[in-house]
């Protein structure tokens, strides 16, 4: 796969994932936000919870296990570090999410993903 096809495919999971967001009360605050330490795919909130999200897409269900390691979510949580006190206030609780997505799958929402 070329890396504009899979740019295209990422970014057509990124909107499926804050669509099944918004379905599942929560408000996406931001989309793709990149720092110096790295990029977060989606920011979300629900009530006094800010959630940084990670997206992963694949095209076998198979595969999904293997999408995402303790390396990826290192670097997602220090761009969190970087940018939290842009999108959540003392009293919010903050957390590092996975939604892995694959075609006739529904999505699988990994909760507090990064807990150092």
């Amino acid at each position: 796969m070329t890396r504009a096809k899979a740019e295209k495919l990422g970014r057509i999971a990124e909107i499926r994932a804050a669509l099944w967001l918004n379905l599942h009360g929560w408000w996406v605050l931001d989309r793709r936000v990149k720092t110096p330490r790295g990029e977060i795919d989606l920011i979300a909130r629900r009530g006094r919870t800010v959630a940084f999200i990670e997206v992963k897409w694949r095209r076998r269900g198979e595969d999904l296990d293997a999408a995402i390691d303790e390396y990826r979510l290192r670097r997602v949580a220090a761009a969190v570090e970087a940018v939290a006190h842009r999108y959540a206030g003392a009293k919010d609780s903050i957390r590092i999410d996975v939604l892995l997505l694959a075609p006739g799958r529904f999505p699988r929402h990994i909760v507090n993903a990064w807990m150092p």
